[in-house]
């Protein structure tokens, strides 16, 4: 192995962690029931947490963000998680993926374009790889960019798109070469307001719902060369870039709901009284929460052992999957003993445990399913 680990929380995270704690708190915990239940998407919020800086967590301070690195992006995703997977989920696209590999593959015209509206949330982001027909299979993709003069005309559709109507701008794989090669699909950033760039269905869905997933839609949607991120036939290599450290947000959203059920799960262990005594005093519920607690530790090392390989830029293909793979099968886990550990009331939602069910499925679906996690983890380890 030969990779020394050093976890010790600096005063930076500490600051961090106390200040998205508070924010949760008054601003989210209040309204999660009520965005919950009308599927909406707060825009607004958004704009004040671009304000705190944490809309643009890994963006430099000379574009306009908070220049920090991934371990304190982990606390940010898990305390917002803990009170909310919507807006946890939504933060983590934002940064993670469209202000992520603007970040990592624009060109400095690029950057200082776009990465200054992203890091404050004036401009909320959107990334588009997923088609209807080609979820785990990105190269079938079928959306296409075809070059015309100093343009691209793309023509095609996305699915599963956070933030696809209420993104102002999109990072868009298309195809410009080959169906099924790698070398075959490029990177477009697409602004909302492009003659033939619209928003398609908004999906209902059974968890996460204060996060927006729609369809986005191009019709002979003509978008300037000078969009293209990186080379032509790049495309698919950044986005499995871009993938890898996304995983640790994800994982870092599933570990954030998986507290949030456990904190929620212990308070009522000790309050709930049954023959006499709390039902905590009961080994079926202690072993339950410490069933929970160790999976909940060991989620957090892996999550912390991926973060601390990318702020040092060393590969951690293998480690980014092991951590968003566990993670969130853990956030299912916990959320699901959480609902048994409140009996009859964790299955209404006056409690919390009901959300946190419903929103840890998505977990182990989006950015690769834990299906796909364990190919990837199983091709690293074959590799060597």
């Amino acid at each position: 192995m030969g990779v020394s680990y050093n976890f010790s929380e600096t005063e930076t995270q500490v600051n961090v962690k106390a200040m998205v704690k508070d924010f949760a708190e008054k601003h989210i915990r209040p309204n999660i029931m009520e965005w919950d239940e009308a599927q909406t998407f707060p825009v607004e919020l958004f704009k004040q947490l671009g304000e705190l800086g944490l809309m643009g967590v890994l963006v430099p301070e000379e574009y306009g963000g908070s220049g920090l690195g991934y371990q304190e992006y982990v606390d940010v995703i898990v305390e917002v998680s803990r009170v909310c997977g919507s807006i946890g989920l939504s933060v983590a696209a934002h940064n993670s993926l469209c202000t992520g590999h603007i970040l990592a593959f624009g060109n400095e015209e690029q950057k200082q374009k776009w990465l200054p509206k992203l890091a404050t949330a004036e401009w909320i982001g959107a990334w588009g790889l997923t088609e209807a027909n080609t979820g785990s299979d990105a190269l079938r993709m079928m959306t296409t960019a075809v070059e015309d003069g100093d343009d691209y005309i793309i023509n095609g559709a996305k699915n599963w798109i956070t933030h696809g109507k209420s993104g102002d701008v999109a990072v868009v794989m298309v195809r410009t070469g080959e169906q099924g090669s790698s070398k075959g699909i490029s990177a477009i950033v697409v602004e909302r307001g492009t003659p033939g760039f619209s928003a398609g269905k908004k999906e209902n869905k059974l968890g996460m719902r204060a996060s927006e997933t729609t369809e986005m839609i191009f019709d002979n949607c003509r978008v300037p060369k000078a969009n293209l991120l990186g080379s032509v036939g790049d495309g698919f290599k950044q986005a499995m870039k871009i993938l890898d450290g996304g995983r640790i947000s994800i994982a870092a959203l599933g570990l954030g709901i998986a507290k949030g059920a456990f904190d929620a799960s212990v308070s009522y262990s000790k309050q709930r009284q049954q023959f006499g005594q709390p039902i905590s005093s009961f080994q079926a519920i202690s072993f339950k929460l410490a069933d929970m607690a160790t999976d909940i530790e060991a989620a957090e090392l892996l999550i912390r052992q991926a973060a601390d390989l990318k702020n040092r830029h060393l590969p951690m293909t293998k480690e980014s999957a092991m951590a968003k793979y566990f993670s969130s099968e853990v956030a299912v886990r916990v959320s699901t003993e959480a609902v048994q550990i409140f009996g009859g009331y964790g299955y209404t939602k006056d409690f919390p445990v009901e959300k946190f069910y419903r929103d840890s499925k998505l977990c182990t679906i989006g950015e690769g399913t834990s299906e796909i996690q364990k190919i990837v983890i199983a091709r690293e380890i074959l590799s060597k």
